[in-house]
């Protein structure tokens, strides 16, 4: 797989507080050196463990101060460029992420790794991890898969999920997951636009990749999945086998070991090429904080899908890498939700809006009791948490943190957290933003139209440089381009700003603004307006095209049991808490809203079919 050349220089800042130093580094494509594809006991690794937890605590004693903020030159332009309150992290040279997240398993070999909240569902303990990743390694190898071959995984949450993932890595092969529950078509297509060389897939999606034109892996019932290669056969033949007789091409940290696909929700669905290297700074800045405290004790819950980038990296890999263990659940049911949580003691949970919203407001909560719950926090971070949701889940769980958090596949995960607030430290982030910056990141704000960067407390799209910013789409030069400047900057689409104490607040995405009359209109804003009507369940805003205005703001609503408030009352709520021009021009309510895997809303689907609704209207 051709990677492009985009290369740059990242920049770090000094340790010292507001320090605006600038010191070049090695750009991420000169820093790899041979490595075992899978040796959890790698010294790199290990040794890097024990360091980024003395560096947590450490980093824990400092004074956090506020966020850096650089105005410097570049090509003769001056940039205003921000960077995290908190101090560099290391990431390691030469350490794949099977290597990285498996270090220390051995002195963790029995602790339960994974485990299925479904009854009688399957665990593995930490040493079957490791040796199932290491047998899966050498069986792809014996079935012709080799370094840059990518693998497509058509698996619902399971807790073999990131043994396979992080196998397919350890071999030197390309991870590319895909919702088991698309249509056979859009698996087709993922296959293909990939050039997969294999697929492994389970009973749920077996029938829709059969005939995709490569060998499938089956997991789970042979019986029901006729002509697949046996998961188990496969293993036990890899044992019988042993290492292979020619040496192999050894797996450096530059290559590509992930291609997830971006979710389309504003454009074609594309592949994103993600380096190991990629994925290990982003969790070496997304777990800065976690301290020696905390290794072998957190319970994560595995809800969201582990096809989707913070699934299998901000929730599989990161629990992984601290010995925690990962509660797996395939879909979200509210009574196996809440049962997960008191069975398993599950810590720290990430989730969607509308799963919080069902803890609120769905009676069936009422039926637990949930006053021992272990929970010490949520994470969300797929859409905007509106402010009445946020404050009605913290009267009923008044001990839980609610972190919000900011990521894109793109960034290969988590870019903006909350995760790390001390108040005894001096700062928490604001509870309506998405957090601070992380070490090693930079971050700036451009005005869409001129490309200039902009100052604090003014919004601007959001751009990022890091060590973690994507090699480029796959095959897709031109969007790469568009996507990632000639300085490394990646554009992220999304609107934002950053204030005055570090905290960043997302408004909208630059495709997403409705143009009013010349005005923008954010369609997040009216959201949270409308959640905060008492009888409004859930709600989408979007445009549709007028003729005078250009764009008019447009909501389904899905009103709440028992609710009576018609159309017109709950249009008129809205107008009395915006300008004019940010009234609301048509209401419907509807029965649910359609949205993601991830949870964001799919308006770009309800603009069209609401288009295509009022045409046979106008006619």
């Amino acid at each position: 797989m051709t990677q492009p050349n985009l290369t740059y220089i990242p920049l770090v800042l000094a340790t010292h507080k507001n320090c605006v130093t600038a010191t070049s580094m090695p750009s991420s494509s000169s820093r790899h050196s041979s490595k075992p594809l899978i040796s959890t006991n790698s010294s790199k690794a290990a040794a890097f463990q024990l360091t980024t937890a003395h560096q947590a605590s450490h980093n824990h004693q400092r004074s956090m101060g506020d966020a850096a903020i650089a105005v410097m030159e570049e090509e003769g332009e001056q940039e205003h460029i921000f960077r995290s309150r908190f101090p560099p992290v290391a990431v390691p040279d030469g350490v794949t992420v099977p290597d990285f997240v498996l270090a220390g398993a051995e002195a963790y070999a029995d602790k339960v790794a994974l485990v299925e909240a479904a009854p009688g569902g399957r665990s593995y303990t930490y040493g079957e991890v490791a040796r199932d990743v290491a047998r899966f390694a050498r069986a792809l190898r014996s079935v012709g898969i080799r370094k840059g071959h990518v693998v497509v995984v058509a698996l619902p949450n399971l807790a073999v999920y990131p043994v396979v993932s992080l196998g397919v890595m350890a071999a030197g092969a390309i991870f590319s997951g895909v919702n088991p529950r698309s249509l056979a078509a859009e698996i087709r297509k993922q296959v293909e636009d990939s050039e997969a060389r294999l697929v492994v897939a389970n009973e749920v999606a077996y029938d829709k990749v059969k005939d995709v034109g490569v060998p499938v892996i089956g997991i789970g019932e042979q019986g029901l999945m006729a002509g697949a290669i046996s998961w188990d056969e496969l293993l036990a033949a890899a044992d019988r086998t042993g290492p292979p007789v020619v040496p192999l091409e050894p797996v450096q940290q530059s290559d590509l070991c992930a291609l997830p696909y971006s979710s389309g929700t504003t454009g074609v669905s594309k592949g994103v090429m993600l380096s190991h290297r990629n994925l290990v700074s982003n969790l070496c800045s997304s777990m800065f904080a976690v301290g020696t405290e905390l290794l072998g004790q957190v319970v994560t819950l595995g809800l969201m899908p582990f096809f989707h980038i913070y699934g299998i990296t901000g929730i599989c890999c990161a629990t992984l890498r601290h010995k925690g263990t990962v509660v797996v659940m395939d879909r979200f049911d509210l009574r196996t939700f809440l049962g997960a949580l008191v069975a398993h003691r599950v810590m720290f949970a990430p989730v969607v809006p509308p799963v919080m919203l069902a803890m609120v407001k769905n009676p069936i909560a009422d039926e637990f009791d949930l006053s021992g719950l272990a929970l010490k926090s949520v994470m969300t971070a797929a859409a905007p948490l509106a402010p009445d949701l946020l404050a009605a889940f913290q009267r009923k769980f008044p001990g839980v943190q609610v972190e919000e958090a900011y990521g894109l596949t793109e960034h290969s995960c988590i870019t903006l957290t909350h995760a790390g607030d001390d108040p005894e430290k001096g700062h928490i982030a604001k509870r309506n933003s998405v957090g601070f910056i992380l070490p090693n990141l930079e971050v700036k704000f451009v005005d869409p139209d001129t490309g200039r960067s902009l100052a604090k407390n003014t919004p601007g799209e959001l751009c990022v440089r890091s060590q973690c910013v994507m090699q480029g789409y796959y095959r897709k030069k031109e969007e790469t381009e568009r996507t990632i400047d000639a300085k490394g900057w990646l554009h992220t689409g999304d609107i934002g700003y950053i204030d005055d104490d570090g905290d960043v607040f997302i408004v909208d995405r630059i495709k997403e603004l409705i143009k009013y009359k010349g005005f923008q209109v954010a369609p997040a804003e009216l959201e949270a307006i409308l959640l905060s009507h008492p009888s409004v369940e859930d709600a989408a805003v979007f445009g549709l095209p007028d003729e005078e205005a250009g764009e008019i703001p447009v909501s389904c609503v899905v009103r709440r049991s028992g609710a009576a408030e018609s159309e017109a009352d709950i249009m008129a709520y809205v107008a009395s808490r915006v300008a004019s021009y940010k009234k609301l021009r048509m209401l419907y309510l509807v029965d649910a809203i359609p949205k993601s895997v991830s949870g964001k809303i799919l308006r770009r689907q309800l603009r069209d079919e609401f288009i295509n609704m009022i045409k046979p209207a106008a006619a």
